[in-house]
């Protein structure tokens, strides 16, 4: 189910390792937490993200080799199954016609579909598949990112984007699998994907809404839900 980067392809203003000003809050100074299978992580004291050393990145090309291999078909139903645990929660929070951008939406926008069936007006970006930078120039009622937030070289930025893209009163939704147990992290599916490079609680997600402004809910697991005011 992953989403490419956001930003991939694009050098780090600063640097991921221990010691640097955490990216994702911006705040925390980063700490060693482990290395596991040869990959070194770091731990904010601030926000509680958990982030992958810049050093083990995968390069650009690498990385898109491992999007490439992902087949998220928009018409199988288990995959539209799974995405409807974003989809519905926030279609009660919008009005038909809303206008809206799949941020990251990855090869095979099965969400933009399910949107527009549901009377949405939505466009589509992702760095590898829909790279068009117009769509980034105008305000919407909502953005989704779904399977993305983990591929975030610079998160703290992207936010910040992202609020900028949104209207006032507009709805952000995210879906990403929420850190919990540090005594699960060296095994957890979700760390053996090498383009996940940043592991959010669901308190990181909510210090970056207060950070922004937003409010946050969870509504359902792994899915948090913003509103601009």
């Amino acid at each position: 189910m992953q989403k490419p980067s956001a930003e991939a392809g694009k050098a780090p203003e600063t640097s991921v390792c221990e010691g640097a000003d955490c990216s994702v809050c911006e705040r925390g100074v980063l700490a060693g937490f482990r290395t596991v299978e040869g990959q070194e992580y770091l731990r904010c004291p601030h926000c509680e993200a958990t982030l992958m050393a810049q050093a083990s990145w995968l390069a650009p090309d690498e990385e898109r080799a491992v999007y490439d291999l992902h087949n998220n078909d928009p018409g199988d139903p288990g995959y539209r199954a799974f995405l409807e645990k974003l989809a519905m929660p926030l279609l009660d929070r919008i009005q038909p016609g809303a206008s809206g951008l799949d941020f990251g939406c990855g090869p095979g926008p099965a969400l933009a579909d399910m949107l527009q069936e549901a009377g949405m007006d939505i466009v589509l970006y992702d760095p590898f598949f829909y790279p068009s930078q117009s769509v980034l120039n105008h305000p919407y009622d909502f953005i989704t990112c779904t399977e993305v937030v983990e591929h975030l070289h610079r998160p703290a930025k992207v936010f910040n984007q992202l609020d900028g893209l949104l209207k006032p009163g507009g709805w952000l939704g995210i879906m990403t699998c929420f850190q919990t147990s540090d005594d699960r992290f060296d095994n957890w599916h979700y760390r053996r994907d090498p383009t996940h490079v940043v592991f959010y609680r669901e308190a990181t997600l909510a210090l970056i809404a207060q950070r922004l402004g937003w409010t946050m809910i969870v509504p359902r697991k792994d899915v948090a839900i913003f509103h601009k005011p």
